[in-house]
């Protein structure tokens, strides 16, 4: 009884404390980047990590990403949305099941301090959880709906996907059905900000009608302001693909994809099988890797 007591006045504690900061739904978020055409570099647990000295799985710590995160979470340009998680506002913790619940207030517990000196009570965030609309949620009515609004974004567009060499978005499924064209540039799948100038130079190579889709961790926050700032649409699209694949597969929990990157299942990284896919292959303007 009084771990449970002790457990609820951490929560409170933390709720307080947080409390107050403006972090639009993922619906409103994904109606600002449709409707006005906005572009979005989202902060997950990762890059919040990164800008307070903690490397990643998939990404070393390095001192020069840190500080580059830390830049763009402060801009605040017209054009460019900063989605931030809605789980800092810890009421949103109830849609979650136990599993997410708990990481997520283990770790707002531990980096609360921590985000109330990088983040202000004063500006409008938007949701970085567009990309995570199924395997953490206790409802799962809706999200068939909620794929249909998503795929919004991308709908009739020139669209170039810049991915890691094992990430394959939308590759195997209808995700991207709608795009009027796609192209890929391939990235590695770890460490990319090691090659983060070669990746934009290859970019930049690309018409700036065309919409830029990233996928390639705490590199594509970055990205996704650098492009902003040279005239690019880009959206900071990280996770969406492998939320698809669990949705499709109806599975109730974070699982392996036998063709895909999967960083947050035990050896989602390791044994990935070879594809055959023609159109896939056809879709690739560059390899950087």
């Amino acid at each position: 009884m009084k771990l449970c007591h002790k457990k609820q006045k951490y929560v409170a504690t933390t709720q307080n404390i947080l409390r107050g900061f403006k972090i639009a739904s993922p619906d409103e978020t994904i109606d600002k980047i449709v409707n006005e055409k906005s572009s979005i570099a989202r902060f997950g647990d990762g890059e919040f990590d990164m800008i307070t000295g903690t490397g990643m799985k998939y990404q070393r710590y390095d001192p020069n990403l840190a500080k580059r995160l830390d830049e763009v979470l402060k801009k605040n340009e017209n054009g460019l949305l900063i989605g931030i998680n809605n789980v800092i506002d810890l009421q949103y913790s109830e849609k979650y099941n136990d599993f997410a619940k708990n990481f997520w207030r283990g770790w707002l517990k531990d980096n609360k301090f921590k985000l109330l000196k990088l983040l202000s009570k004063n500006r409008q965030y938007y949701s970085s959880n567009i990309t995570r609309f199924y395997i953490d949620y206790k409802d799962k009515t809706g999200v068939k709906e909620y794929v249909a609004r998503l795929k919004k974004i991308w709908d009739k567009q020139d669209v170039v996907i810049v991915e890691g060499i094992y990430s394959r978005l939308g590759v195997g499924n209808d995700l991207f059905d709608n795009m009027k064209s796609t192209s890929r540039i391939i990235c590695p799948s770890e460490n990319a900000f090691e090659v983060y100038d070669k990746i934009l130079k290859e970019i930049v190579k690309i018409d700036k009608n065309k919409l830029i889709m990233l996928a390639l961790g705490p590199t594509a926050t970055v990205l996704a302001y650098d492009l902003y700032k040279l005239g690019y649409r880009a959206i900071d699209i990280g996770h969406v693909d492998i939320e698809y694949e669990w949705l499709l597969r109806k599975a109730t929990k974070k699982i392996k994809i036998e063709t895909k990157y999967v960083t947050e299942v035990k050896n989602g990284e390791n044994d990935i099988q070879d594809i055959i896919d023609e159109k896939y292959e056809r879709e690739i303007v560059a390899k950087i890797i």
